[in-house]
């Protein structure tokens, strides 16, 4: 795969940070959406509106294959907390509803969301969730998808500054901290987008 260049469809920051270690040990040639120079459109809130991380991831991927010519890859992720249902799930990114809002402001936006959804529960209430995600690749001969998860519990006070979305409020059961707590390596090794990219870069040889 020497001299290929590859996109990743992304626009978060948080997300670049954690997935650039991750190609730089395969030894992919990445770029992502702003180097490429792939303009932002209105039409992009339309991509992820299925009612799965595949679906969405999929969509995505395809979306920015076509745009690009590059082979892409691309993601969707989000937390599920088993008590709320299952949600935010697919709704993670935008669980507020303040789609005038970007990065760390959003974040604490949906972080808000999730301790008024957390405050409507009795205090014994179990609070285990995890992490999920679907990585998704797109090329010429068609789309890959591999999910990744794990598992934890949310707690009701912010705990660590690193990391983004609900990380803070995630305590990990492999890790015995919260994903704010934990550096990007160490959180890499058994976060959920980093076993879904792993899962995916793992199969790159034999994609269709």
């Amino acid at each position: 795969m020497s001299g290929v260049t590859y996109l990743l469809a992304t626009r978060s920051a948080g997300k670049l940070r954690e997935l650039r270690p991750v190609f730089e040990q395969c030894r992919l040639k990445v770029v992502d959406l702003r180097e490429a120079g792939i303009a932002e459109r209105p039409e992009e809130d339309e991509i992820e509106l299925f009612d799965t991380f595949e679906g969405n991831a999929r969509a995505k991927s395809e979306y920015f294959f076509r745009r690009s010519g590059l082979p892409t890859f691309a993601d969707d992720s989000g937390l599920s907390v088993h008590a709320l249902g299952g949600r935010p799930g697919v709704r993670s990114k935008r669980w507020s509803g303040r789609t005038d809002l970007e990065g760390a402001l959003l974040d604490a936006a949906n972080n808000a969301k999730l301790l008024s959804e957390l405050s409507t529960l009795p205090s014994s209430s179990s609070l285990e969730a995890e992490y999920v995600c679907a990585a998704a690749f797109t090329d010429e001969r068609g789309s890959t998808v591999r999910l990744g998860r794990t598992a934890g519990v949310v707690i009701r006070h912010q705990r660590g500054t690193h990391g983004f979305g609900y990380d803070p409020y995630f305590l990990s059961s492999e890790l015995g901290k919260t994903f704010g707590e934990a550096d990007t390596a160490e959180k890499n090794v058994i976060s959920h987008r980093g076993r879904a990219f792993s899962a995916l870069l793992s199969v790159l040889p034999s994609l269709p």
